[in-house]
């Protein structure tokens, strides 16, 4: 199965993909993780009244879980990056949070910062996990029953704030950077989601071209590894780190601009396509 949320007339609300259409919910996506709504999220009605229908084509994506508890993201987890970074590979998990602000949608546009606060912005396709049952001291054994599914993550960084103190955050949460979607793809269809193809293109050019088979540590170790610190929650997102072939990696550098456009993709997720814009006068 594969869900999405669209902005409707009535707000936020949790769609299933039917062929051509978007089968509208009578929930969010958040509602229907912490509620176990999953007979809902597969029927076409309740109580004999048919649930609307949207076109693919006319829908408009708002980022796949708008309101999460938490946005765990993860450093340094595709080994061939690690070595891009001129780092050591790790021997436990970096982690670093964003803040809901910072998310769009699938086809939104990515709000550069004003150049005259950076022009060091650089692209980072992810895989994202989406907790779907409350997971704290699970076992890596366990873990992947806590997996509601998974979708894609642009980790836009704007890299001089990302670097200029050893914390990432001020660097990782622009308002408006980070798209999220364009569906989570249900764990039972994907499991561990192992040898997945993830890229990044801009402008046409493929930036990035890696698998999920590179991944230091993988969606249970994750899972595993964080629910000893706290809580996960339905709707929670966990971004799982990007591959090799950032612009702060390449010599020289290289930066998004605007008016560029990116375009991220996990095969059996989807893609998401955002240009880069900059804040109006």
């Amino acid at each position: 199965m594969q869900l999405s949320t669209l902005r409707t007339e009535q707000g936020h609300r949790a769609a299933r993909i039917d062929g051509d259409h978007y089968v509208l919910l009578p929930c969010t996506m958040r509602e229907l993780l912490a509620n176990d709504l999953w007979d809902i999220a597969g029927a076409n009605d309740l109580d004999g009244v048919a649930f609307e229908r949207v076109g693919r084509d006319t829908a408009d994506l708002a980022p796949l879980v708008p309101d999460p508890d938490k946005i765990i993201c993860v450093g340094l987890n595709y080994a061939e990056h690690v070595r891009e970074m001129g780092r050591e590979l790790p021997t436990h998990p970096t982690y670093f949070a964003k803040y809901r602000g910072a998310l769009i949608g699938a086809h939104d546009d990515i709000v550069l910062p004003n150049p005259s606060i950076s022009t060091s912005i650089d692209w980072e396709v992810e895989l994202a996990i989406v907790i779907g049952a409350p997971a704290r001291h699970v076992s890596v054994d366990n873990a992947l029953e806590h997996v509601a599914g998974y979708t894609v993550l642009n980790d836009v960084s704007v890299r001089d704030w990302q670097t200029r103190s050893v914390q990432f955050l001020a660097g990782k949460t622009f308002e408006a950077t980070t798209p999220v979607g364009p569906v989570m793809t249900t764990a039972d269809v994907l499991g561990d989601a192992r040898g997945l193809a993830v890229r990044t293109t801009v402008d046409e050019v493929i930036k990035q071209d890696s698998s999920t088979d590179e991944l230091v540590f993988g969606v249970a170790e994750l899972i595993a590894d964080l629910s000893t610190v706290i809580t996960l929650e339905p709707g929670d997102l966990i971004a799982t780190g990007t591959p090799s072939g950032v612009g702060a990696g390449r010599s020289p550098n290289e930066w998004l601009t605007p008016g560029a456009t990116m375009v991220t993709s996990i095969d059996g997720i989807g893609e998401m396509t955002n240009r880069c814009t900059v804040p109006s006068p």
